[in-house]
């Protein structure tokens, strides 16, 4: 690794500054234009000057500080190389730091935040605010302050994290868990209310990830350039190709969730679809900004940082403006709908028109921009994969391609068919679902050897040079966390308890009235399978190695606890989720007991089913393993010349003389 360049003190914080400025100044411009900080909910005082405008400044420096924080530890993580110990050299040591006082100012701005839109909600004046009793009641009772207090604990384990973390490990932790601070607001706006909310919530968060790593990544790489930090040549080329794939998401993102708020009428005769085409403007500039930065830029960096920093502060600049047209969004409400959304369109986003058939079930499709789209994506970078090998001349067993194209395809159909169309709205459909997530899709994707196709295909680093994408997969799968989870007794608490834990507690009652709670229980129910028989019948090797007769046993421990758990649900009196599945009021659905024992009783047969797959696996496994090892004892007695057969013949034959001899 090259020695570290002597850094300047050259500061992006004037930039930062005007950008905050800007960004603040075109938000409350544009919403006391369109009247969005006079909109006033229904049966509500006015709030006040202040927390009209406040309410949007204070989200501004939020957002602002969050792109930063994340851009930062990006940087930190996966832009700049590490020391060969795994500590963070200078230059990642140096966006750690910035990352840690963003995150200062992301907790103060998200508490600010929780004073300003509870009083924005209540329609009171901030200055009641500071009466804890009042606080308290209005964030147990609204949404919006509710997720910014999860925002500035998330903040606040960051900056405290930052102060803490030297390694890359953390890091990498650190930069997920800023990622994840974005989740609880953006799960309570305008997208997570009305019909077709599903859709809405789910772009959303592609287009905030996407908008988040695009800005603060930007950011970051224009502060190590104008410290003139080791490693510039390596993030912009890094940093590059990131910020094409999320231009590309926040576009595709951004016309979904315009599409679901407005008709394309709307987009130039009201408010809120002008601002949207005004984003859509700055989106455009900002990818014209992106191409030049990739074109020249990159190819320049190495001899002169000049021309990347030019552009690069010209498009920090339109992205702060960017970030004031979103919070203007945010504040204005969206044009009136013509129709009004039935109940059941309301509590899980779209409507069912009626009773749930084999054929509907099959091939009514609404298609889940999240896994649908991760099922999607999984394909392709396998396939990916799979083709580099074969293009330098290397096999692949067609098995593991069929297993995991299997995978992904149960993925897509348990989220994106009619049974993830019917999942939220009826239990047995939902325990369906759930099945097909942690127990049969699982096991294909472990059968399909990911981590041994990503090892092989992505290029190694070599001695001396930055680690790349194989290193940080090693890295993973050789950790500490990966152990632990891989430990068989961890594993198989994961894999069962999560069933009694989630249905038995009231915390599923809780999560069906949250489209949040599906997405997270769908990626429980999918990381749980994966962890429990990847060590069992996994093709890429577990951190831990269990022997045969331990998988064995895993699998067999598991079976009864998973029967139990059927047989339960088939003969409980009350109803799991009684209050949400009476609101839907779906005149298909009679009795909600009966409802119940029929997802008990899909739940206690599906078992069977991975434990077919997962005893057939083992076999073909085993046989595979005993004709490797006979075929390498073969190998050495044509080495050796049969040697140990040999020998043994001889000591025979020595014991043969003596005993004649006696």
């Amino acid at each position: 690794m090259s020695a570290e360049t002597p850094q300047r003190k050259v500061s992006v914080l004037p930039l930062l500054s005007v950008g905050v400025v800007i960004a603040a100044v075109v938000a409350v411009g544009l919403i006391a234009l369109t009247g969005g900080a006079g909109s006033v909910i229904t049966g509500l005082t006015d709030p006040g000057l202040v927390t009209r405008y406040g309410v949007t400044v204070v989200r501004v420096l939020a957002e602002a500080a969050s792109v930063v924080c994340i851009g930062s530890l990006l940087l930190a993580a996966f832009l700049v190389p590490p020391q060969e110990s795994g500590t963070l050299a200078p230059s990642g040591y140096a966006a750690l730091r910035t990352a840690g006082i963003a995150a200062w100012l992301w907790f103060v701005a998200a508490t600010a935040s929780i004073l300003f839109s509870a009083a924005d909600g209540a329609g009171k004046p901030i200055t009641e605010m500071f009466s804890a009793r009042t606080l308290v009641d209005l964030v147990d009772a609204i949404e919006q302050p509710k997720a910014w207090l999860y925002t500035a604990l998330i903040a606040l384990l960051i900056a405290l994290g930052c102060r803490l973390a030297l390694s890359w490990g953390w890091t990498a932790v650190l930069f997920f868990l800023s990622v994840g601070g974005l989740i609880p607001v953006a799960v309570t706006g305008h997208s997570a209310s009305g019909g077709s909310h599903d859709m809405a919530t789910n772009s959303l968060l592609f287009h905030l990830v996407g908008a988040a790593l695009w800005v603060g990544g930007l950011i970051a790489l224009l502060a190590l350039g104008w410290r003139r930090g080791a490693g510039l040549p390596l993030a912009a080329q890094r940093f590059s190709k990131l910020a094409l794939v999320c231009w590309i998401v926040m576009a595709i993102s951004g016309v979904v969730n315009a599409l679901v708020r407005i008709s394309p009428s709307d987009l130039f005769t009201t408010d809120y679809g002008l601002l949207v085409v005004a984003k859509t403007v700055a989106l455009l500039l900002l990818g014209v900004f992106g191409q030049q930065q990739r074109q020249r830029g990159v190819r320049e960096v190495a001899e002169n940082g000049g021309t990347l920093l030019r552009l690069a502060a010209v498009e920090v600049i339109i992205m702060f403006v960017t970030i004031g047209l979103a919070s203007a969004l945010a504040k204005t409400p969206p044009p009136p709908q013509t129709t009004y959304p039935t109940n059941t369109e309301l509590l899980i986003g779209y409507p069912l028109e009626a009773a749930p058939t084999a054929a509907r079930l099959l091939f009514d499709w609404r298609f889940d921009l999240v896994y649908g789209s991760l099922a999607l994506v999984l394909a392709a970078l396998y396939l990916a994969g799979v083709r580099r090998l074969r293009a330098r001349g290397d096999a692949w067993p067609v098995g593991r391609t069929v297993a995991w194209l299997a995978g992904c395809f149960v993925l897509l159909i348990a989220t994106s068919s009619g049974i993830g169309l019917y999942s939220p709205a009826m239990f047995s459909v939902h325990m369906g679902s759930h099945m097909l997530l942690s127990m049969v899709a699982p096991v294909l994707f472990v059968l399909g050897g990911p981590v041994t196709l990503a090892l092989r295909a992505l290029p190694a680093a070599g001695k001396g040079a930055p680690p790349g994408p194989r290193e940080w997969l090693l890295a993973f799968v050789h950790s500490p966390v990966s152990r632990f989870l891989t430990h068989p007794v961890v594993a198989l608490l994961l894999f069962v308890g999560s069933f009694y834990g989630l249905y038995f507690s009231g915390l599923f009652d809780s999560a069906l009235n949250y489209h949040w709670a599906h997405l997270a229980m769908n990626a429980h129910f999918l990381l749980v399978g994966y962890l429990f028989y990847w060590p069992v019948i996994g093709v890429d090797p577990a951190p831990r190695r269990i022997p045969a007769l331990g998988k064995l046993g895993m699998m067999f421990a598991a079976m009864p606890f998973h029967a139990f758990f059927g047989v339960i649900l088939m003969n409980m009196q009350t109803v799991i989720g009684e209050s949400f599945y009476r609101s839907l009021k779906l005149p298909w659905v009679g009795d909600l007991l009966i409802e119940q024992r029929l997802g008990g009783g899909i739940a206690w047969a599906a078992g069977e089913i991975p434990v077919l797959l997962v005893l057939v696996a083992l076999l073909v496994q085993w046989a595979r393993a005993d004709e490797r090892e006979a075929k390498r004892k073969d190998r050495r007695e044509e080495a050796t010349g049969d040697q140990d057969l040999n020998a043994y013949n001889a000591m025979l034959k020595q014991l043969a003389d003596k005993g004649k001899g006696s």
